[in-house]
């Protein structure tokens, strides 16, 4: 079997976070179009992730953000970007490398895509230490959410409980993963799977 030494799949990715990049850029001037809203999960433990102790600690793993109703001063550059969102009512500043991205999605027209995260040394050291059996489970995939004025339009249908009761402004989010792991779209939707582009 030959070798790619091109990488088409590290290309595609990087191509498919210009996507992001551009959508994200275009609602820091103008603002959400109609009814879009993004879900946004990232790698915590990624490199260049800038979260509160107090976050980090919530979600050792990956988080889920949503920008919809509440964030403010989003600013994007060429290979990250920042945001303000509250949790429970605290005001926090996130900045998340595009490489750090696990997934993007648009609940509001069902696209969503999903991406490999390289983990840096740090993070294959944890994730070969969860792997060690022990009593309380390695990690656990966590959510937080903006506050919002108003009930959400167009919530997706389905939806992932917190580990724990919270409060509006820390409602779990849907996760886009499922449909995209059964390299299926959701109907009428469309999710990208790069896993199609790796060799094997």
């Amino acid at each position: 079997m030959s070798v790619d030494h091109i990488r088409y799949d590290l290309l595609t990715q990087e191509a498919l976070r210009g996507v992001i990049r551009t959508v994200l850029a275009d609602a820091a001037v103008k603002g959400l179009p109609g009814d879009h809203h993004f879900f946004i999960t990232f790698d915590t433990r990624a490199e260049g992730v800038r979260i509160s102790p107090r976050l980090k600690a919530s979600y050792p793993d990956e988080m889920t953000v949503v920008l919809q109703h509440q964030f403010w001063d989003l600013s994007v550059g060429e290979e990250d970007f920042e945001v303000g969102l509250a949790f429970n009512g605290i005001p926090e500043r996130l900045h998340i490398p595009l490489k750090a991205v696990k997934a993007f999605f648009d609940p509001s027209v069902r696209f969503g895509l999903q991406f490999t995260v390289e983990p840096d040394g740090g993070a294959a050291q944890d994730e070969a230490e969860a792997a060690i059996p022990a009593p309380v489970s390695a990690g656990r995939k966590a959510e937080a959410k903006s506050e919002s004025k108003s009930e959400p339009k167009g919530e997706p249908k389905k939806v992932t409980k917190p580990p724990r009761p919270a409060p509006e402004s820390a409602k779990a989010p849907v996760q886009p993963a499922p449909a995209a792991e059964k390299d299926e779209a959701a109907p009428g939707g469309e999710v990208v799977r790069l896993d199609r582009f790796r060799k094997k």
